[in-house]
């Protein structure tokens, strides 16, 4: 990915003390960031963060995002709801490689509860130097594309 384009970063309360870390190592390595929160333990629901993040992404300003809660689960749930965003939550290498090249996935999520800084960190140079290998993968994900379609269109009223 090109230092030169932002990543957004976003965290409930639970993620807060990992996106900071991901934040401040982003950052050490070059690359712009924007960090929408939180930044206080005072609890916070994640919806609210992860909303705020992958509609940014999905309304084309970022490229990619990183969000954090406990788990991952949720934050990747929420961020999966947004039309045009494909989240996924990254535990292992393969799966941080295979999140962009398969499945062109521009937010990736991490449970704070589960992952720590320093794994976090090798996942997200795996995911930032993976490309959309396109192949037997592009048809699928204009499949997913057009799941997008069909729903904003049916929320529209058409």
């Amino acid at each position: 990915m090109d230092k030169d384009k932002p990543i957004v970063l976003g965290a409930d309360h639970f993620g807060m003390q990992l996106k900071d870390a991901i934040r401040d190592y982003l950052v050490n390595k070059g690359y712009q960031v924007v960090d929408m929160g939180v930044n206080e333990n005072t609890p916070v629901d994640y919806p609210d963060v992860g909303a705020k993040v992958a509609e940014e992404v999905g309304a084309g300003k970022y490229e990619r995002g990183i969000l954090v809660c406990g788990t991952g689960a949720g934050m990747a749930i929420v961020a999966n709801k947004v039309p045009g965003v494909r989240a996924v939550c990254v535990q292992d290498p393969y799966t941080a490689e295979r999140a962009v090249a398969s499945n062109n996935a521009q937010i990736i999520t991490f449970g704070a509860q589960i992952t720590g800084a320093a794994v976090a960190e090798k996942l997200i140079d795996i995911w930032l130097a993976s490309e959309f290998q396109g192949g037997r993968s592009a048809p699928k994900v204009a499949k997913i594309d057009s799941l997008d379609e069909k729903y904003r269109a049916q929320c529209a009223g058409e």
